[in-house]
């Protein structure tokens, strides 16, 4: 777990978001979250079941899947409606964390 999200989990991050914001986004908001990782052992549920508990309102069309040219990889990008940032650091912090998850934009 990286620094970061270990902080966010205890509760540390909370205050300081409480008094500055970092961000230039307006909540709530739609905002795509990507993950990519091997197209094996159902990556795309996997990514749903990370996501989930931080977005349970999610709909087939929030959801488009990508493979790579080869086939090895696949993206997941899912449009998620984020009340805030904390929300959104929790939802990249679970996929960060995840070994299946290769990267998070």
């Amino acid at each position: 777990m990286t620094e970061f999200c270990s902080s966010l989990t205890s509760g540390t991050i909370a205050l300081e978001a409480a008094t500055y914001s970092d961000t230039l986004l307006e909540f709530p908001c739609r905002f795509p979250i990507k993950a990519m990782g091997r197209d094996e052992n159902q990556f795309v549920t996997h990514v749903l079941d990370l996501i989930n508990p931080y977005f349970p309102k999610l709909t087939e069309s929030d959801i488009q899947t990508r493979p790579s040219r080869g086939g090895k990889y696949i993206s997941v990008t899912i449009t998620v409606t984020a009340d805030s940032k904390s929300q959104l650091d929790a939802a990249y912090c679970a996929l960060s964390d995840s070994g299946r998850v290769l990267m998070a934009l």
